[in-house]
């Protein structure tokens, strides 16, 4: 998966869905970023959660499995190498349905965070989105309810004080280019998704969480 993933870098910095919207500023405001902030950017990706809390004034190292995304640090979310408590925040938006046990990799950011873990995720939807999910990038683990989440940080030592749910609508064909879905495979994802999708655009639900360590 590392190298499928470096090979979609550009893209991944180049997506609108990843670079901006409203999900994106409350990821960065729930981080509560400023001066003298130390936070750890997990499954960095484009790098976008990153540069906006750079931008905050927030001293950030990013981290990817991924060496083409160019992280500060190459390593899997389930295993940091970092001492416990080494940061103010860890956050982690839009990777959590592709790694291999969600479970740990929450604990993970929880160990190496001395107070706050901010996750952003796509919510479960049903099996034909899971179905459509997979087809257009194996890649793609699973996504999580609303109760799995909200378990995940209980299990972590989280206390959850802030949580959202976001409607996000993003255009379906640069969706399937950037995972370069197969023909075959791309159509059965649009028979799929059909009753989600109006004028290109496929319409999802994403969960925002914060959690305090107790």
């Amino acid at each position: 998966m590392t190298d499928t993933w470096s090979d979609r870098a550009q893209a991944m910095r180049e997506s609108p869905t990843h670079r901006e919207g409203p999900d994106l500023d409350l990821v960065v405001e729930w981080c509560e970023p400023g001066p003298g902030v130390k936070a750890v950017d997990v499954a960095t990706g484009g790098g976008h959660v990153a540069r906006r809390l750079r931008e905050a004034g927030a001293e950030v190292v990013s981290v990817d499995p991924a060496p083409g995304m160019e992280p500060d640090v190459v390593a899997k979310a389930e295993k940091l190498p970092f001492p416990d408590n080494t940061y103010d925040v860890a956050v982690c938006r839009i990777a959590g349905h592709h790694f291999d046990d969600v479970a740990l990799a929450v604990r993970e950011m929880a160990r190496v965070s001395r107070d706050r873990v901010v996750v952003q995720d796509n919510l479960f939807q049903g099996e034909e989105v899971e179905e459509a999910e997979r087809l257009r990038d194996p890649s793609h683990v699973r996504c999580y309810s609303e109760k799995e989440w909200r378990a995940f940080f209980s299990a972590a030592g989280l206390e959850i004080d802030a949580f959202r749910i976001l409607r996000r609508r993003q255009p379906l064909e640069p969706w399937l280019e950037r995972a370069h879905t197969p023909p075959e495979d791309a159509a059965r994802v649009r028979q799929l998704l059909a009753d989600r999708t109006e004028e290109g655009l496929i319409e999802s639900e994403a969960v925002i969480l914060r959690g305090r360590k107790a």
